[in-house]
C-alpha cells in the first residue's frame, strides 16, 4: 500500500469533519477557520477539509482550493486530508492534481452524486481517482447523499489498489460494515457516524470521522478511544442523546450554531441552501453540550488512573 505521508495514519482514530466558516456576507472566514483548525490540531484530532459537514460542493473552486491550501499553510503537525466529490470525473481528477501539489496526506474520495452508477461503473470511478492520487485514500459510503451504496464487489476488487488505504461506512447499517470487513478485510474501516462507533468498534471499526469533535474536540476523541478499548458502556446514555441533538436538522447547521454559541466561529452563517435558521431552538444543543462538558470532566483523568 501507497502511505505516501510522513505521517503513520493508523496513530489517528479520530478525523474531525471540519466545518468551514463563513462571515455574515458568506465568504470564507479564515480567522475563525484557523482558529478552529489549530484547537483540532492541538487535541491531536486529524483534520478533514471539504467533506460534506465543510459544506464543500457550494464552494466555487477557487473557494475550495484557496481553504485547503490555507490549512496547509498552518502547518499543523497533524495529517489533513481533502475530500473530493462530485459527478464529473474530469474536475475530480483536476482537483485531485491540483491537491496532489499541496502538503495533504490523504484524500476522501466520494461516489459520483446522482448518477446512481452500479458496480462496473463505481470500478471505472474509483479506479481513475485511485491512479490520479500520489496520497492515500478514504473511499466514502453515504449513500444518504450519493443515491447508492457502494459495491461490495467493487471494493472488494479495488482493495489491491496502492492507494486504496481505509472506507468511511455511513450508511446508518450496521449490517453493511459487517458485509464490507468480510469483503475488504484488509483496508481500514472507519464510522462515519458519531452515534454508532460503539457499535461498530465490536465489528472491527479503526476509528472514527466525526461532526461530533467540531464542538467537542477532546472529548470526543476520548469518546473515539473509550469506544475502540471496548469501554463504550462509559459513554452511554450521554454520547447517544448529544448526537442526537446535533444531528436535529440538516448538518452541519446545528453543530455550527452551538459553534458560533461557544465562540468557536465568529457567524453560524451556512452556504445556501443551508441556513442557520432551520434550527428553531438551541435549548436541546446548550444541553447536549453542558452534558459533554460534564461527561468528559468526569472521564478525563480515568485513562490515567487505569495505567
Amino acid at each position: 500500500m501507497n502511505l505516501d505521508t510522513s505521517y503513520n495514519l493508523a496513530e489517528f482514530p479520530l478525523w474531525t469533519a471540519l466545518v468551514t466558516p463563513f462571515t455574515d456576507g458568506g465568504s470564507v472566514d479564515f480567522a475563525s477557520l484557523s482558529r478552529i483548525a489549530r484547537q483540532q490540531a492541538a487535541a491531536g484530532n486529524a483534520l478533514l477539509v471539504l467533506g460534506s459537514t465543510g459544506e464543500a460542493l457550494s464552494l466555487t473552486a477557487e473557494q475550495q482550493f484557496a481553504v485547503v491550501n490555507y490549512i496547509c499553510e498552518l502547518h499543523l503537525d497533524v495529517p489533513i486530508m481533502v475530500g473530493v466529490g462530485g459527478n464529473q470525473l474530469n474536475q475530480q481528477l483536476a482537483w485531485i492534481e491540483k491537491c496532489n501539489a499541496l502538503a495533504v496526506d490523504a484524500f476522501l474520495l466520494g461516489a459520483p452524486l446522482y448518477a446512481k452508477p452500479g458496480p462496473e461503473g463505481q470500478h471505472l470511478w474509483f479506479s481513475a481517482l485511485l491512479d490520479a492520487a500520489d496520497k492515500p485514500c478514504m473511499l466514502y459510503n453515504v449513500p444518504s447523499r450519493s443515491g447508492v451504496s457502494l459495491s461490495e464487489k467493487t471494493l472488494a476488487a479495488l482493495q489491491t489498489h496502492p492507494n486504496f488505504w481505509a472506507l468511511k461506512e455511513a450508511s446508518g447499517d450496521i449490517n453493511q460494515f459487517v458485509a464490507y470487513r468480510q469483503a475488504c478485510p484488509n483496508i481500514a474501516l472507519y464510522s462515519g457516524e458519531d452515534a454508532l462507533l460503539p457499535y461498530l468498534a465490536t465489528a472491527g471499526a479503526q476509528g472514527l470521522v466525526s461532526v461530533a469533535a467540531n464542538a467537542w474536540p477532546e472529548a470526543t476523541l476520548l469518546y473515539a478511544r473509550q469506544c475502540l478499548s471496548s469501554q463504550s458502556e462509559l459513554t452511554f446514555p450521554t454520547w447517544h442523546q448529544a448526537v442526537e441533538a446535533l444531528f436535529s436538522v440538516a448538518n452541519p447547521v446545528p453543530v455550527k450554531v452551538l459553534m458560533h454559541e461557544n465562540g468557536d466561529i465568529d457567524s453560524p452563517q451556512l452556504q445556501p441552501p443551508l441556513t442557520h435558521l432551520e434550527l428553531g431552538s438551541k435549548q436541546a444543543l446548550l444541553k447536549a453540550h453542558d452534558a459533554i462538558t460534564d461527561w468528559y470532566q468526569l472521564h478525563a483523568e480515568q485513562p490515567k488512573q487505569r495505567a
